[in-house]
């Protein structure tokens, strides 16, 4: 799964990467929680834009907003099929950008939180579903879900699934493919070799916990 995550790049470096010509002000953050409410880029037109989404998707159906809790993540392997997301899949694609990711191994009973980033700090962005839902009593939510699918090879000792990240030249298909099976066609595990991992400190696990330290490596901590 993903279920935490950072983002510290520069408005600037934001908008030169997703070639974007604006943007609300978004301060870096070391530990992105579901239930937070999170920069995404969406096709607008013949353009992109950046919008703050709810991490955790309500589908537009649904009667209460508490499901939203269990929507933090779409399994990529049925995602075409599974009622909550197949229509977002084919109508309201996303990228949510990142700088890096956490995962917990389980190891000796406990579990140790590692942080996961592209070679050379670069942005990456995560493939994601929204959705738009209006409440009995006129309230209006948009809201998301990052898409995981099964670990590469250096992941996988670390945890079994991760989010699918989309390559940089394909984020025109991902967003903008008029048929869902050439977007599904992106949903694959991440290079291994473009990728860095080191253990961090348990201090990432308190979401109220937000600051560099996060993403400090393990073994340099005194």
């Amino acid at each position: 799964m993903c279920g935490r995550f950072a983002f510290t790049a520069s408005k600037k470096e934001l908008l030169e990467h997703f070639s974007l010509s604006h943007a609300p002000p978004i301060e870096p953050s070391y530990n992105i929680a579901p239930g937070q409410d999170i920069a995404a880029i969406r096709q607008a037109g013949n353009s992109r834009e950046l919008v703050l989404l709810h991490w955790g998707l309500i589908p537009s159906w649904s009667k209460d907003k508490k499901i939203a809790y269990k929507m933090i993540n779409a399994r990529a392997e049925s995602i075409n099929t599974k009622p909550a997301f197949r229509n977002a899949f084919r109508k309201r694609r996303c990228l949510i950008p990142a700088t890096g990711f956490y995962e917990w191994q389980k190891k000796d009973g406990k579990k140790q939180p590692w942080f996961l980033h592209l070679k050379g700090q670069e942005i990456m962005a995560f493939a994601a579903l929204w959705e738009h839902w209006e409440g009995t009593d006129g309230e209006v939510i948009e809201s998301c879900t990052i898409i995981t699918t099964e670990a590469n090879e250096l992941i996988r000792p670390i945890h079994h699934r991760m989010p699918v990240i989309i390559e940089k030249k394909d984020y025109d298909i991902w967003l903008a493919a008029p048929t869902s099976k050439m977007a599904e066609s992106l949903l694959r595990p991440f290079p291994s070799k473009k990728m860095v991992a080191y253990p961090v400190s348990t201090y990432v696990n308190n979401p109220q916990n937000n600051n560099p330290l996060c993403i400090k490596p393990l073994t340099n901590r005194k």
